[in-house]
């Protein structure tokens, strides 16, 4: 029988909402679920131009961004989720924050047990990887299941790196991990497991570049 399209959920906890580069990276990952009818995907994004007073999560300027309560049904709907967050000072969003803890209750239920979640994270220059880490650590100890090769860090740095020196940076995550990212949250979710990789770098990574 084949396998029905899951259901994912795309999470936009970014500050900046619509407007920002997490939103341009989540866009991308939502082409590559949808391209081909890979998946049945609905986008959620905590700070909107529709908020108002009775969202329940953080204040983000005049409004209330969407808080858990207000998510707690798509989550339910979905099959595995993508988390999008910008970085600050070393962290994820204070939407995305507020959104995990009021989130504690349902720790290790239903809600997330063995749901594949996938992390997009973009940064100006440092400190994403180690929001990456630790977000994907508190998604597992909810209940989730971390696919292989589903979790990014797109930088700006990254980015200039790879446009000037493609050569010596053919190995930082760019744009395209993101068809990665949405192909091995797909398998996850469908159990299907035909995994893919993002380029690594097996030959020069203890190369000597100080002088």
């Amino acid at each position: 029988m084949k396998p029905k399209r899951p259901r994912i959920l795309i999470l936009n906890a970014a500050l900046s909402g619509e407007a920002g580069n997490t939103a341009v990276a989540l866009e991308k990952v939502r082409g590559a679920l949808v391209r081909g009818k890979k998946a049945e995907v609905r986008v959620v994004t905590l700070v909107g131009d529709d908020d108002g007073a009775g969202g329940s999560g953080v204040a983000v300027g005049e409004k209330r961004a969407r808080g858990f309560a207000e998510v707690k049904a798509e989550l339910g709907w979905a099959d595995a989720v993508v988390f999008g967050t910008g970085t600050h000072w070393d962290s994820w969003s204070s939407v995305l924050q507020n959104f995990l803890e009021d989130a504690t209750e349902t720790e290790g239920t239903k809600l997330w047990f063995g749901k594949p979640a996938a992390c997009v994270v973009t940064e100006h220059s440092v400190g994403g990887k180690g929001v990456l880490s630790r977000l994907q650590g508190v998604l597992v100890t909810l209940g989730c299941e971390i696919p292989p090769m589903s979790g990014v860090v797109l930088s700006k740095v990254a980015q200039m790196a790879r446009a000037h020196e493609p050569e010596e940076a053919g190995d930082f995550w760019g744009e395209d991990d993101l068809k990665i990212v949405a192909h091995n949250l797909v398998e996850a979710a469908k159990g299907t497991r035909r995994w893919k990789a993002w380029a690594v770098d097996r030959e020069d990574f203890a190369k000597r570049w100080m002088e």
